[in-house]
């Protein structure tokens, strides 16, 4: 019975170092996998599009802007939170939402808004991510066309319609750094032991709308904000 009992409480462990979230390291963790992370290895070509000194410059001013912004968007969740808590609601197994805040402190027509507005944002950006994956696994294998990738990645992001919660993404917010985390050092060691290529040139942005995307895949690293 001892040893059932050793056992039972060393899976239950593992499941809640894997699978139970819900801390604010969680809420670190998601952000770094799945809104900065994913960015980062895009930043050479960035800085290439927009030169070394926009960009350390665009880097430095989005980095304030964003902090600033997520800064203000906790203060008012914390408020939400707050008044919430004082009407013994409870919010163990629930992640609250952006426009359950805009509800509680501003009223039922700005969660309406804020409801339709993450919609058509989660809509269009899934499928702008769906796309990406497609045309990047594309480039490792040509055997399958870009249409067909697209459907084997929509078939495989559906599956996380049973993950529970936002609490339970942790396992995969490991993987999702650690993934990023050997892509990042791949590169960095590629390019130190083959160098550059002989004849390149470093030149500035050469066209005003890749000068623009360059900056905007910047703005997205901090997750939008």
């Amino acid at each position: 019975d001892e040893e059932k009992e050793e056992e039972n409480q060393s899976l239950f462990n593992v499941k809640n170092l894997l699978w139970h979230g819900g801390s604010a390291w969680d809420a670190w963790f998601s952000c770094a996998s799945n809104q900065v992370a994913q960015v980062l290895l895009t930043l050479p070509y960035s800085f290439s599009q927009l030169g070394m000194l926009s960009g350390i410059l665009l880097q430095v001013f989005y980095g304030l802007i964003g902090s600033w912004t997520a800064y203000l968007i906790s203060v008012l969740y914390i408020e939400y939170r707050s008044r919430k808590e004082k009407e013994n609601v409870n919010f163990k197994n629930h992640v609250i939402q952006w426009f359950e805040v805009l509800d509680g402190l501003l009223g039922p027509y700005w969660k309406a808004l804020g409801l339709a507005f993450n919609c058509t944002f989660l809509l269009f950006g899934s499928v702008i991510q769906l796309i990406g994956c497609a045309s990047n696994i594309y480039y490792v294998n040509d055997k399958l066309d870009k249409r067909t990738w697209t459907y084997i990645f929509g078939a495989c992001c559906a599956t996380t319609v049973f993950i529970p919660s936002f609490h339970n993404y942790r396992i995969w917010s490991f993987l999702g750094l650690g993934m990023t985390t050997y892509t990042a050092w791949y590169l960095a060691i590629a390019a130190l032991v083959h160098g550059q290529a002989e004849g390149v040139t470093h030149s500035g942005p050469t066209k005003l709308v890749l000068y623009f995307t360059g900056a905007t895949n910047i703005l997205y690293t901090f997750g939008g904000h």
